[in-house]
């Protein structure tokens, strides 16, 4: 009798632990041979990870916390998928996008996905499913999502003046203000940090996604560039070290506003601090890269004209320091006399408006 021939699968469980972290949350660490694609499913009993093409490891046996929500750890292998069924001591809630995180081979480790989880009642009862592998979200979720969007600049910071004298932040206010009614149109639940021409620093600005617990940031400028021929849009996110020397001079210009330094995150309270432990601040640029690139694909497909250069770019904003996903939007060039006529044009705002909500909707925010 011939033996039973297996799947080719492309991936193998390597280990299985838990641990626990600040604010009474459970880390699963799921090690994978190679970067696993997945899904989660709810029970009131069990959270279900369902890992593609991947191998069982009877070896591999789960080292659980004591003081954690995983009572156990079982593996059932299911055509060509995995199923590690984690039986719970309590319910738990839906674990966010922000709680999962998959990273990079590092020392003696292979591929591990991570989630962080609590108790809670936010999971379905009944089975709830969210692919690594999709590439849109509709707006259908249990609850509604949090956009934060920043009109940068105001009160007796103009930001960029254009040659025909048209301000920066009047521009951005304008675009802000469209972006929020659309946006709540499309089933978003969005707030300005500011509605009218007021001066906010840059902490506080971040400060008010925390507050309203955002799911994504999104903050609204006009360029200015020694070179009136320049023009276009350009799209950034949070980084230490900034991808380029325009960069680094943009961010330089827009931190100079109110001289807030970026090299920590004193301006906000402990308990946001202790959040941001490397794996948060490792989630939040993946996520921010995620939004950021697919926003820029959104405008290029709106017909409108990019900067030259990479779609993203990378500085240390003060403004995009927090543990919200988020990016920095320049929205052309105030420099540029025919980019300035456009930038307060009702048309073209809306045309920047109709390109962001596409982006904020095409949005993975249940990874």
């Amino acid at each position: 009798m011939l033996p039973r021939v297996a799947f080719a699968a492309r991936n193998s469980l390597r280990s299985l632990r838990t641990g626990v972290q600040p604010g009474d949350k459970t880390r699963l660490v799921i090690e994978t041979a190679t970067r696993p694609s997945y899904s989660l499913s709810y029970t009131a009993t069990q959270l279900i990870v369902n890992l593609s093409n991947t191998a069982s490891n009877p070896g591999a046996s789960a080292s659980l916390a004591s003081n954690g929500l995983a009572k156990s750890i079982a593996q059932a292998q299911n055509g060509d998928s995995l199923q590690l069924i984690v039986e719970l001591k309590k319910p738990i809630a839906q674990i966010p996008k922000s709680q999962i995180m998959i990273l990079e081979p590092n020392g003696d480790s292979d591929y591990r996905l991570v989630l962080d989880f609590a108790a809670g009642s936010g999971a379905s009862p009944t089975t709830y499913t969210t692919s690594s592998a999709a590439t849109t979200t509709a707006v259908t979720a249990s609850r509604k999502y949090i956009v934060v969007v920043d009109a940068g600049h105001g009160g007796k910071d103009p930001g960029c003046i254009g040659k025909g004298g048209t301000r920066e932040k009047d521009v951005v206010l304008s675009v802000a203000k469209k972006l929020k009614n659309k946006l709540d149109a499309n089933g978003f639940k969005t707030y300005l940090t500011r509605n009218n021409d007021t001066y906010l620093k840059l902490a506080e600005r971040a400060a008010i996604a925390e507050q309203r617990k955002a799911d994504l940031f999104i903050s609204l400028h006009a360029n200015a560039n020694p070179s009136r021929k320049m023009k276009g849009f350009s799209i950034y996110t949070l980084s230490e070290k900034a991808s380029d020397e325009e960069a680094k001079k943009l961010a330089e210009a827009e931190n100079a506003a109110d001289k807030i330094g970026v090299e920590g995150f004193t301006q906000f309270e402990e308990n946001i601090r202790i959040a941001l432990s490397s794996l948060q601040q490792h989630a939040v640029a993946e996520m921010s890269e995620e939004y950021a690139n697919g926003c820029a694909k959104s405008f290029k497909r709106a017909d409108i004209e990019q900067q030259p250069g990479p779609d993203v770019r990378h500085a240390p904003f003060a403004v995009l320091r927090s543990t919200v996903p988020g990016a920095l939007l320049e929205l052309g060039h105030l420099s540029n006399a025919s980019e300035e006529k456009l930038l307060k044009s009702g048309k073209h705002q809306d045309k920047l408006v109709n390109a962001i909500v596409r982006s904020v909707k095409n949005y993975n925010f249940e990874v």
